[in-house]
């Protein structure tokens, strides 16, 4: 069975107008001393910014309990700062200029993209699936391209930008694409040709080093993994759960049936990914396999069929359904943030955040008694 591991961006809000706050290593501090230290809590690009970077899991529902775990202890140390942690790939509200976090590499990156930088306020879910080798890694990468459309519109969770609707579902993809490298990745014929283009961009634009290649699906310079960076950050841990258990299927189904010969053209998936990122779960997507535009619910389902076996093979599948239908059926996390808006105003939305940072995901039956009591009692 393949492992993986998630690594997920939250940011800190002011409760009064949700814009972000620069309250990170505060609360980087008192996530220390309930036991989520530097290996587990990373600074980000603003120090309004920080990441949990998950153990290596093999199964769904450790992973849904780590995630609960230490979600509940950033919601009780936001509280003692008074802000909101939230899950979202872009903030409400943004104000002045942001506070950059200190250190030379992200100097370099705010100094390469200049006046990009201070809008870079977005967040987002990554989800790393091991692969045996480079090699095989490039076969997966090849076979997950056309699905990441699907996995955008599943997560699209940035709706809001400057106090305003954006009409999009995933405003954060939409940002991303203004890089020097963007969307997805292209179709490489071998690890040999993977790593020759990977150098071949190095110094242009804002592309200084492996690690700022901002495809939606790459290779990890640093470890044996397939790295999904297509999801916006989550509302709750359930969809989270679910876009990690789908991205190992998918990477399972590519490194069983290998390189597909007929790739989907590069133009088609880049329009596949606007068009997600705009709608999300809420009209049409392009179908994966034909390319035609279907409704949404028809592409999430041939996402489902392409991974049946995989799902099967590692005892996924009754939780992924569960975990699918319960998203479908509560609307996506922008489709849920625009309704409490609309209905609560941002007291309504305030509330959304918070209860659903700490939401049991579906499915998860022990109690989440045991996080809150002990970060009570830390």
């Amino acid at each position: 069975m393949l492992s993986f591991g998630i690594e997920e961006e939250f940011v800190l809000l002011d409760a009064a107008r949700l814009r972000p706050v620069n309250d990170a290593p505060e609360c980087r501090d008192g996530l220390s001393k309930l036991g989520f230290g530097a290996a587990l809590v990373h600074q980000e690009f603003f120090q309004s910014q920080l990441e949990f970077a998950s153990p290596v899991y093999t199964e769904l529902s450790a992973a849904a309990e780590g995630l609960l775990e230490f979600r509940w202890a950033l919601k009780n140390v936001a509280a003692t700062q008074h802000v909101v942690a939230a899950g979202v790939g872009t903030p409400y509200d943004v104000g002045p200029m942001p506070v950059l976090t200190p250190g030379e590499r992200y100097e370099q990156v705010a100094a390469n993209v200049r006046a990009l930088a201070w809008e870079h306020q977005i967040n987002g879910l990554h989800v790393h699936v091991g692969v045996p080798g480079r090699a095989a890694g490039v076969v997966a990468l090849n076979g997950v391209r056309r699905w990441l459309p699907v996995l955008l519109a599943l997560s699209a969770n940035s709706p809001l930008w400057g106090g305003h609707d954006t009409g999009y579902a995933s405003w954060r993809a939409i940002h991303s694409r203004r890089w020097t490298t963007a969307g997805c990745p292209p179709p490489f014929t071998d690890d040999r040709d993977y790593d020759r283009r990977i150098r071949a961009l190095s110094g242009i634009g804002a592309t200084s080093d492996p690690g700022t290649i901002a495809w939606y699906a790459r290779l990890s310079e640093r470890q044996p993994t397939l790295e999904f960076r297509v999801a916006d950050a989550q509302l709750d841990s359930g969809v989270t759960v679910l876009l990690a258990a789908l991205c190992r299927a998918l990477v399972a189904t590519a490194l069983h049936s290998g390189t597909s010969r007929n790739q989907p053209a590069p133009e088609l998936l880049d329009a596949a990914l606007w068009h997600a990122a705009r709608d999300g779960l809420s009209r049409s997507l392009v179908h994966p396999v034909t390319g035609l535009l279907v409704p949404a619910s028809d592409a999430v389902q041939a996402l489902l069929e392409e991974t049946r076996h995989q799902l099967l093979a590692s005892g996924d599948l009754a939780e992924v359904e569960t975990l699918l239908r319960d998203t479908t059926t509560r609307g996506s996390g922008a489709e849920r943030q625009r309704q409490a808006l609309a209905t609560g105003g941002l007291p309504g939305l305030v509330l959304l955040l918070e209860s659903e940072l700490t939401r049991t995901p579906a499915g998860l039956h022990r109690s989440d008694q045991k996080f809150r009591s002990r970060d009570a009692h830390a």
